[in-house]
Parts: structure tokens; C-alpha cells; sequence
């Protein structure tokens, strides 16, 4: 069969390819490898840089010039050609150095080849590249699209900021809140994640063997290799150098920022759960698109798909999530090959994260305001007054304001304009204050919050 969506196993790279295709350029094999790449000619670059005179050659401006290029200009024909040396070494990161090699061969600089992953262990690889191509896709890709998620949020909780609204707890009619307050909670939320996802630092394992630049201290024991790891990793890879490490990275960072991608994934979730029910409600209705269908059977359904859509991959995101984060920090004794295999999979849970926010944004564009179903609602429930009116009973000394109201609201019956007004006139309290509960509807008593007055 041809390689095509219809073919593919995952519906990421299948019914949703359109929607993850750009996380390609970091989580495919080619961009596995092509960072791969762009670490070893670094380092290359960073070794002749610290140890000139071991090389007996420093590397000019054009040199540079071009070993950049083997990373910034590799295509898919270089990409097959790393994949066909490795049917020879059965090693991954083994047929990259050959492949660098065989690019510098009939060049002046071939004879500084083997310079090439110099006192390195592929995990020193490894465990670069990765973190790198999750930096730059959080940057470039996911970050960007939360943020597109966080203007829409508060678009809406702008439009909808005077709009009151029935509040529901435990599903049942509650004290009137504002329905942009109620949407700006989540667009708060999510900054709070963002907040602390900033203090996590992208953090690398680049110390040889077995984490002890053993190779490197060998062959030069008079240079500064530490120092020299921590400047290569944090200068030329924009990374945190791990100081002590075993064969490979600990992770703990990354489980702790996948740990914050599955926070703002819940989040999401429950927006989408509140706004599923808010359209069932009938709170929004749904802008309609010529030719959609909502069933098969019923012509008149327009579902709510997109937060459905969302709720299911954000859902799947997490799952692959928790088990990279309680997976990947586990390694037995100074390596096994475990989280080789899992770390493949980094791209998974993001890009169903993209496809959920993806769904979030298209759900969010569609929602229109149903003011006659929200005000409807309120109309029909003026028992959630109750509260204001015991409250205030309770200042101006009245007793047992709180049982008077319970008596009077907590029956079978409903509960009417014309009810309270009678009670509120029957109480033996000033004109003053009977004027002032009087005053209070559903309508108006929404409480004043941060967001209401900014």
C-alpha cells in the first residue's frame, strides 16, 4: 500500500495528520535524527574550539559555515542515508557519526574526523537532542497554541463580562454568577500552569560513559571537561547541563513538565465538560456550517463535536503523559534501554494535546450566546436570592434569618417574584431595608469580582 493517511496506524499521523503536521519537523525519525546532527557538529565545533591546539588546526569562519550547514540543510535523501548505514551498525546514533564523516570526506577537513563524537556515549546524544526538540516544539508550536486558546478565552469572558447567569453547585441552582468571570476562571488557571512550567528548566545529561567524562579527563587530564560540558550545553544547546548523572539524564524535569502539560490538559477538560453542558443547556447554540451533518438519523442535531473531540484527546494525551513521567525518572542501576523506547513516543501525547486545542479553538469560535435561555433560567429560580436576603437580615440584627428562609424556600414550591415580595413586606423590619431587598433579582445580584472590574 502506499504511504498515505488512509494507511496509517495512529490517527495522529491518519484522520488528524492535517492537524499534527507540523510537529514533524521535532518528533518524527528525521527530525530525531537531523538533531542528532545538529549536537554532534556542535560539539565538533566547541572541541576544536576548546583544544585548538590538539587539533593542530582552528576552525575558520568558513569551516563553520559549512559544518552548519550538514544540519541546517539535511533533507530526506540524507535522512535514508543515515537510515542505510544503520542497517549496517544496528546502531542509531553510530550510523549519525558516519554520516557526518562521510560528509567531511574528500574535504580538508576529513582528517579531523575522528573528532567526531569524541569521547562520547550515545546517550550524550540522546540525551541533548531530545530535550532540544522538546524545547523548540513547546516554543514554536504548543506554547503559541495555548496562548491562541488564552486570547479566544478572553475575547469571550470580555463579551460576556456584564452577562448574568444562573450558577449551578452540585447541579442544582445556586447563588447568580457572571458568565465571563465563569469563563476567565479557566483563561486564570491556565496562566497559573504557564507560570510554573517557566521554572522548569530543559535539562541535559552530557558526561560520557557512564556520566564521569571518564574518556575525556584520560586523554586530557589537565582541561576543565566539567566546566567545559556545562558552557557546551548551556551556550551552544540553550539547555540545563545535569551535573551528576549515570549513563543517561534522570528526567525528573521532563517528568515534571510533562506533570504540567497534563495539568493544562485537565484544565482543558474541564472546560470542555463545562461548555459541552452549557450548550445542552442551551446557554450557546452553535454557529451553523453549510453542508455539516450532526447525524445520520436526526437532520436537526448540531452536536457539540469539538469539545468532545477535545475532551477525548486531551484525555489520551494524559494518559501517554503519566506514564512517560512515572516511566522515564527509572532506569536500572546506570542504564537499560527502557526509556529509549518510551522517549520515542515524546511526541505522541503533544501532538494529541494539539489536536485537543486545535478542537478547543474551533469549538470556542462557534459558540454564540443564547441570552434568552440564560435569562429564562434566572427568571425561573428567584429562590438563589435567599442568600442575599438572609445576609442582610443577619446586619440589621434580625434572629434566625437563615431558618426563616430555609422554611420559606426549601419546600416543593416553587419559589416566585410575587413570593419573596410578600415575605420581604411581612417582615418586621424598617421601609428602608424592605426597599433595599426588594431591589435585589436575580439579575443583579452577581457580587463584584476582579475580572468584573478591570
Amino acid at each position: 500500500m502506499k504511504n498515505s493517511s488512509l494507511n496509517a496506524i495512529s490517527p495522529i499521523d491518519g484522520r488528524y495528520g492535517s492537524k499534527t503536521v507540523e510537529l514533524s519537523e521535532y518528533f518524527s525519525e528525521f527530525a530525531l535524527i537531523k538533531y542528532r546532527i545538529e549536537v554532534e557538529i556542535k560539539y565538533f565545533i566547541a572541541l576544536n574550539e576548546f583544544i585548538p591546539e590538539s587539533f593542530g588546526y582552528k576552525f575558520t569562519t568558513e569551516d563553520k559555515a559549512f559544518l552548519t550547514t550538514i544540519y541546517t540543510l539535511f533533507d530526506e535523501t540524507g535522512a535514508e542515508a543515515v537510515k542505510t548505514i544503520e542497517q549496517t551498525t544496528n546502531h542509531d546514533v553510530k550510523a549519525v557519526e558516519y554520516y557526518i564523516k562521510s560528509k567531511l570526506k574528500d574535504t580538508h577537513l576529513s582528517s579531523y574526523s575522528e573528532w567526531i563524537h569524541y569521547g562520547l556515549t550515545s546517550q550524550d546524544i540522546n540525551n541533548t537532542s531530545q530535550p532540544l526538540m522538546l524545547k523548540l516544539a513547546w516554543q514554536e508550536i504548543l506554547l503559541p497554541k495555548i496562548n491562541e486558546v488564552l486570547v479566544q478565552l478572553s475575547a469571550h469572558s470580555q463579551s460576556w463580562r456584564r452577562v448574568p447567569m444562573l450558577a449551578k453547585t452540585h447541579g442544582q441552582p445556586a447563588s447568580p454568577t457572571l458568565l465571563g468571570k465563569e469563563i476567565f476562571v479557566f483563561h486564570e488557571r491556565i496562566i497559573g500552569q504557564l507560570a510554573q512550567i517557566t521554572h522548569i528548566p530543559f535539562s541535559a545529561k552530557f558526561g560520557g560513559a557512564t556520566g564521569n567524562l571518564n574518556a575525556h579527563y584520560v586523554s586530557f587530564p589537565d582541561k576543565d571537561w566539567i566546566s567545559f560540558s556545562q558552557q557546551f550545553v548551556g551556550t551552544y544547546l540553550g539547555l540545563t547541563r545535569i551535573t551528576h548523572t549515570t549513563q543517561i539524564e534522570p528526567y525528573d524535569n521532563l517528568a515534571s513538565f510533562f506533570d504540567a502539560l497534563k495539568r493544562i490538559n485537565t484544565i482543558m477538560i474541564d472546560l470542555s465538560r463545562d461548555m459541552w453542558t452549557y450548550i445542552s443547556m442551551n446557554y450557546f447554540t452553535q454557529k451553523i456550517k453549510e453542508g455539516e451533518i450532526g447525524s445520520s438519523a436526526m437532520p436537526h442535531k448540531v452536536n457539540p463535536i469539538d469539545f468532545e473531540n477535545a475532551e477525548g484527546n486531551f484525555g489520551i494525551s494524559n494518559a501517554i503523559f503519566s506514564h512517560l513521567s512515572s516511566k522515564l525518572p527509572i532506569s536500572r542501576l546506570q542504564r537499560d534501554l527502557t526509556d529509549s523506547t518510551v522517549l520515542r513516543n515524546m511526541g505522541v501525547p503533544i501532538a494529541h494535546m494539539l489536536i485537543g486545542l486545535k478542537s478547543m479553538q474551533k469549538g470556542l469560535e462557534k459558540v454564540q450566546l443564547n441570552q434568552e435561555a440564560i435569562d429564562k433560567d434566572l427568571d425561573d429560580n428567584w429562590a438563589v436570592i435567599a442568600e442575599a436576603i438572609q445576609t442582610i437580615l443577619r446586619s440589621k440584627g434580625v434572629e434566625n434569618p437563615y431558618e426563616m428562609l430555609k422554611s420559606l424556600t426549601r419546600t416543593n414550591e416553587k419559589i416566585t417574584r410575587e413570593t419573596l415580595r410578600e415575605f420581604i413586606n411581612s417582615l418586621p423590619i424598617d421601609n428602608e431595608t424592605k426597599i433595599q431587598l426588594l431591589e435585589i433579582t436575580p439579575f443583579n445580584y452577581t457580587g463584584k469580582v476582579a475580572f468584573d472590574i478591570n
